[in-house]
């Protein structure tokens, strides 16, 4: 290289990094909602960051009386999924727009069941999706479920 190409490859590089936009930071904001249920330990309810939202893990508490809406895996999915959409909504999104969701049931055995409460909820391009077995789940839930959504 020769030094002239090499002082002007430099300035090129010099001027093209003077010039970059920079990032503005995105703004984190903290989602709470009275229609779901407040949170059971240390955590946010949800959280935005741009167009995208992370749900703290939602089980099937009501939020009026904070007891599970009960003792079934049928009627703790569909307040968990009930509890979500509120979140959901609390922030502007609606369940189409939840590309991710993390589904812990205390028992495999009923997995079957819970997809068909959970196609009620995503009838069409459900979200990705993971489902895992777990020893225990806070207060004694038979469902717990995590999503992200992006607008």
């Amino acid at each position: 290289m020769t030094k002239s190409f090499t002082l002007l490859l430099l300035c090129t590089c010099f001027v093209l990094s003077c010039t970059e936009k920079k990032q503005e930071p995105v703004e984190k904001k903290f989602i709470y909602t009275e229609n779901a249920p407040a949170s059971v330990g240390v955590y946010s309810q949800a959280v935005q960051l741009g167009n995208a939202l992370y749900l703290s893990g939602q089980i099937g508490l009501v939020p009026e009386t904070r007891e599970l809406a009960g003792d079934d895996l049928e009627s703790q999915t569909h307040q968990t999924l009930n509890n979500i959409e509120a979140v959901l909504e609390a922030a502007g999104f609606t369940l189409a727009d939840v590309v991710k969701a993390q589904v812990f049931l205390d028992n495999m055995d009923d997995y079957e069941a819970f997809n068909e409460i959970y196609i009620q909820y995503f009838p069409i391009d459900p979200p990705a999706r993971a489902v895992v077995e777990v020893s225990r789940i806070p207060l004694d839930a038979k469902v717990e479920i995590m999503v992200e959504a992006i607008k």
